[in-house]
């Protein structure tokens, strides 16, 4: 049987490459950073814990893909360029299977984006992922929570709410064909970080988030800790494929709180939308205009004619959502 140690040898260890900014990797007690000359550290740590964030039968290599997303995701909110990762991993038994698929699916991300896997913890326990992500940004040019302001537009990228109606699909709350849930599952299990759109869009937009709550909750952060308001014009916000498909209020309903969607929200000046075109055509990713920030606090919704909606939706919230 495999021993803790020869565990992280046999599927979590490998020599740092050249120019990776890891000096030293997995093996001993610390491991060894050394970031660019003039850059801030940007340091995220997200866990993912079975039956409350994954099904107890998830793909073990798409899960291996999904933990480090969901961290890559928060370097991309911030524009920072990712660097390396720990991981804290407690397993109920030992399933070599398992770890084949698991590394598999998370070193194959990992090196798709230059991120090093740098050390972390192996324990026994119910089945929880633990990671935390470092990636470097230039001083003065992380897209912060708090630097939101009056005037700006609101972007979206990529779409939103597949997620959602995948886990409804699961559930049984909707009927899906075995093709549809198949594509809007895999937006569930495998999403994208948006890292190439967060680096180019450093020095352009003013503020950014990524969506992993639902866009209600993620875009309210923007606006408690920018001191500001916004209205959003909720049928311009992009459904994915599949959603799209559906009842407006379905729609509505996900795409404005679903959640696990890991896309970017975030705000930049009227002045800018060139640039942001442009930015998102270079990082090749869709984005779309969805709102503006105002001044009054709060957040306002509106349909396609600016007419005011009433809608109740909430984002996931680990505590209170069942």
């Amino acid at each position: 049987m495999l021993s803790e140690f020869s565990l992280i040898s046999r599927y979590f260890t490998r020599a740092p490459s050249a120019d990776s900014g890891v000096d030293l990797g997995v093996g001993d007690d610390c491991a060894l950073l050394a970031p660019a000359p003039g850059m801030q550290l940007a340091i995220s740590s997200d866990m993912l814990v079975e039956g409350r964030h994954f099904f107890p039968d998830a793909d073990a290599r798409l899960l291996g893909h999904k933990s480090l997303a969901v961290n890559l995701s928060d370097l991309a909110a911030m524009g920072a360029k990712p660097v390396g990762f720990t991981l804290a991993l407690a397993l109920p038994a030992l399933d070599e299977s398992w770890l084949a698929e698991y590394s598999a699916g998370l070193l194959a991300l990992a090196d798709e984006h230059g991120c090093q896997l740098i050390g972390g913890d192996t324990t026994k326990g119910p089945l929880t992922l633990c990671i935390t992500v470092f990636g470097h940004v230039p001083p003065g040019l992380a897209l912060r929570r708090d630097q939101a302001r009056e005037g700006d537009d609101i972007w979206i990228s990529g779409t939103l709410g597949e997620a959602r109606l995948a886990l409804a699909g699961y559930r049984k709350e909707c009927s899906l064909s075995d093709a549809d849930l198949a594509a809007a599952g895999l937006r569930m299990h495998a999403p994208t970080p948006r890292i190439a759109l967060g680096l180019a869009l450093r020095g352009i937009a003013h503020a950014a988030i990524d969506i992993s709550d639902g866009l209600v909750g993620d875009l309210g952060h923007i606006l408690q800790r920018s001191g500001v308001g916004a209205t959003v014009n909720v049928d311009a916000v992009p459904a994915g494929p599949v959603l799209r498909t559906q009842a407006s209020a379905i729609r509505r309903n996900y795409t404005m709180a679903g959640g696990d969607d890991y896309e970017l929200c975030f705000t930049a000046p009227p002045a800018a939308r060139s640039a942001v075109n442009a930015a998102a055509r270079r990082a090749e990713c869709e984005v779309t205009r969805v709102g503006a920030i105002e001044a009054m606090p709060g957040l306002r919704l509106t349909d396609h004619s600016g007419k005011p909606l009433s809608l109740q939706v909430r984002s996931f919230d680990h505590f209170s959502t069942p």
